[in-house]
């Protein structure tokens, strides 16, 4: 199938989704598992909606929401509610308390009071970065979902950066991604100052340059404290050229550890996507993985859970979602054996490349664990 074809069906069929928005309904509370999510954000608030838009803010906003996650779902689903249709917390995404913090002295304050909950030594703070064609309330209730179904420890924060809910605004979204780098770095250091002793960067699609973006920045302002508290970065599904991937990493240094990249050369989407920059391959579906042999990453292959475009197998796939779970804590994990030969997922035995320290997840062997 011609590429141009190709690209003309899937923005068609993405085109035709239903786009996700929030419904507030208390009472949902006392039905699903409510998980407490932190928001930076550099998105407009729009004041008829009480929620952000895709127009870009200069200044930095804050929020806290409670997501109901319904008890009546498979691992990976996201449901909201049908429209005209009445909402339901049996089945569907809901937000039971929503506060918009003016000022970010009141969200520090929040924020240190969840920390505080956890032990010292134990304060973590995981802060996702949605992709490329994300509403305010799908890269929201992503991670909600996220949250709940892989059983994350710590304190949840989201970072939405200023898509426009687009899937014609490729080009648009690559900028709005790049002016939101100093909007993630300001929540980082609002998370750092509110008390979190550890860092763990999660970021999806295009979501993946702006992390790599604004690492690059912390480490060229010399800001020693907040790589201290880098406990890992993962990357799923990066839309990222390698060769600028190679000189964010290098301008870093050390990248954090562990530093993982969940990819497939099975999303279509990032295929889509190669072809609009030139390039024969993204990060994501990388597939010699030399190409980057130099830098201390790891690098899961999901192909073998790809389902539709594959470009989220990690949040998508029940398998995958179950598999990754009963690995644990990840920094546990990878400093489980000195030597590399690390078992980050369980009863698989990676290949590593020894000279590099980059491990390459045996897609035969992670499905037959799911079969035993």
């Amino acid at each position: 199938m011609p590429r141009p074809f190709l690209a003309l069906c899937l923005i068609a069929l993405v085109a035709c989704t239903p786009r996700g928005t929030m419904t507030v309904m208390p009472e949902a509370a006392a039905v699903g598992n409510v998980r407490e999510i932190f928001v930076g954000t550099t998105r407009v608030l729009d004041a008829e909606t009480g929620t952000f838009g895709a127009e870009r803010s200069e200044v930095a906003h804050f929020a806290r929401y409670e997501i109901s996650v319904p008890p009546q779902r498979e691992l990976g689903e996201i449901s909201f509610p049908r429209r005209h249709a009445k909402p339901d917390p049996q089945t569907d995404f809901l937000t039971v308390e929503q506060d918009i913090m003016p000022d970010p002295a009141d969200f520090r304050r929040e924020l240190r009071q969840s920390l505080a909950k956890m032990p010292k030594g134990s304060r973590e703070a995981v802060i996702y970065v949605h992709g490329f064609n994300n509403t305010f309330s799908e890269g929201l209730y992503r991670i909600a979902q996220l949250s709940h179904d892989l059983e994350m420890p710590g304190v949840t924060l989201h970072y939405s950066w200023p898509s426009a809910g687009n899937p014609l605004g490729y080009v648009s979204d690559r900028d709005s991604a790049m002016f939101a780098r100093d909007g993630l770095e300001t929540l980082m250091q609002e998370v750092s100052a509110a008390g979190a002793e550890h860092i763990l960067l999660v970021a999806h699609s295009m979501g993946s340059a702006l992390t790599m973006e604004t690492l690059r920045q912390i480490a060229i302002r010399g800001d020693k404290t907040m790589q201290r508290k880098m406990a890992g970065v993962i990357l799923i599904s990066p839309d990222l050229d390698v060769d600028l991937f190679r000189m964010q990493a290098r301008t870093y240094g050390a990248l954090p550890q562990p530093f993982l990249i969940f990819g497939s050369n099975r999303d279509t989407l990032l295929t889509l996507s190669a072809s609009i920059t030139g390039q024969p391959e993204r990060l994501g579906n990388l597939s010699d993985i030399s190409r980057v042999a130099d830098l201390k990453v790891t690098f899961l292959d999901t192909q073998a859970f790809s389902e539709g475009s594959g470009h989220f197998n990690l949040g998508d796939s029940p398998a995958l979602l179950q598999l990754v779970r009963r690995v644990g804590e990840v920094d546990r994990a990878y400093g489980a054996d000195q030597n590399g030969r690390i078992g980050l997922l369980p009863g698989v035995v990676l290949t590593v490349q020894s000279a590099t320290a980059i491990i390459l997840t045996p897609v035969t062997a992670v499905a037959g664990e799911l079969n035993r």
